[in-house]
């Protein structure tokens, strides 16, 4: 990762800063100070990659949404311009990596599951796997390392049922996701990772194909069946699913504990709640505080877009930082405190527009189930080590932390 900025903001003649940027080790839960200095002084700004390419960084919320709703900007990494983020590239993820209309068709085919009243309908289902992981917590000693014994197992339990992975299968998967994110990862450390799920999962549709069962491969192998998908498309549906399932939700788990333990006026108010609005308040603003797709959403002009001012022409790559989006002092007052009262549903975590992310109300309902059981289960919860003896996921895609001890 780039070294943080130091200094004040360089004018459009000195040198282009580099992205991304590091995050202040002081204050782990915020954006790097280079953004907000960049955020202050203009909505967009050319920084450089690591291939020397010049995209424009786009820090403010209003611009933001307008981007990502603009149909000439496109969200396909062949699109020329597009701002790559590592050397190491990588294929497209299936239909997030696609525009419309093939995106549109491939998405259609995995709404259902995701749609509201399903989730909601899946509600109980995962209020039992978090009772039974604070049952094992409170049974086992401790200290423990609440990433592994709480918040990997909860997403891992609830995606692999829904899609119909067997969840002993889990730690191959976790191993090859983590692969799949690291900044330092090789091109060939994340292919072989994306082909040992890839055939693990094509092996799965393929038993679909045969032997239909009620679960969400099965509908995905029905649409090979009819000739909607090919297999190679299938199974790069269920393995964006997999992984978008699983490893967002399980850092969101964990960081968001973390920052309400290091705000504890915060988690008393969670705590001491019945209000399932409040938990469900709390789960917005920890997603705007948060944000843990820390190296911004990639996209490239398609056709020239004036925008503030600027005019970003064909060609141009465009980074959106979601996570100093929500801290624009001009949408969410007070940005950089912690405030489970505040309407954050304006929030951009989850992305805006065409692409916004297909499971959010499944995160959503993951995360209200998280938030409004462990701490008052477990109330005395609280860090097993020093702050500083955390180690935070600064050489990954998706910020969180590597683990978390804890002790009650």
């Amino acid at each position: 990762m780039a070294d943080t900025l130091a200094g004040p903001v360089p004018e459009a003649t000195d040198t282009v800063p580099e992205f991304p940027m590091s995050r202040e080790a002081r204050c782990p839960f915020d954006p790097p100070p280079a953004l907000k200095d960049l955020q202050a002084e203009a909505p967009l700004t050319k920084v450089r990659l690591w291939d020397g390419s010049e995209p424009w960084l786009v820090t403010r919320y209003t611009e933001q949404r307008a981007i990502l709703g603009d149909a000439r900007v496109s969200a396909d990494i062949d699109t020329p311009g597009y701002p790559n983020k590592a050397a190491s590239g990588g294929g497209k993820l299936s239909f997030i990596m696609m525009d419309d209309p093939e995106h549109a068709r491939l998405r259609r085919m995995a709404t259902a599951p995701f749609a509201i009243k399903r989730v909601e309908a899946m509600r109980p289902t995962v209020q039992k796997i978090v009772d039974d992981l604070i049952d094992d917590l409170l049974a086992g000693p401790g200290p423990v390392d609440l990433v592994d014994a709480f918040a990997l197992p909860i997403p891992s339990l609830v995606i692999c049922e829904l899609l119909g992975v067997p969840y002993d299968d889990h730690a191959m998967f976790q191993d090859n996701t983590k692969t799949m994110v690291r900044t330092t990862s090789t091109t060939e450390e994340r292919n072989a990772a994306t082909r040992v799920i890839g055939g693990y999962l094509g092996g799965l549709i393929g038993q679909r194909l045969a032997e239909p069962q009620d679960d969400l491969l099965s509908s995905i192998a029905g649409r090979v069946a009819a000739g909607e998908l090919t297999h190679g498309q299938a199974t790069e549906m269920a393995l964006l699913l997999l992984f978008a399932g699983h490893e967002t939700t399980a850092n969101m788990i964990a960081l968001g504990t973390l920052a309400l333990l290091q705000n504890p006026d915060q988690l008393a108010l969670l705590r001491e709640t019945d209000d399932p609005k409040v938990v469900a308040s709390a789960v917005e603003e920890l997603l705007r505080y948060l944000n843990i797709a820390h190296e911004g959403k990639r996209r490239a002009v398609t056709e020239d877009i004036e925008i503030a001012g600027q005019v970003l022409k064909a060609g141009d790559g465009v980074i959106l930082v979601n996570e100093i989006a929500n801290r624009d002092p001009e949408v969410f007052a007070d940005p950089d405190k912690l405030d489970i009262t505040r309407d954050a549903r304006r929030h951009v975590a989850f992305g805006f527009g065409i692409h916004q992310c297909l499971g959010q109300p499944l995160a959503r309902m993951e995360l209200q189930v998280v938030y409004g059981t462990l701490y008052k289960r477990i109330p005395t919860l609280k860090l097993a080590c020093a702050l500083e003896d955390v180690k935070f996921k600064h050489d990954a895609f998706i910020y969180g932390v590597h683990g978390l001890p804890v002790t009650w």
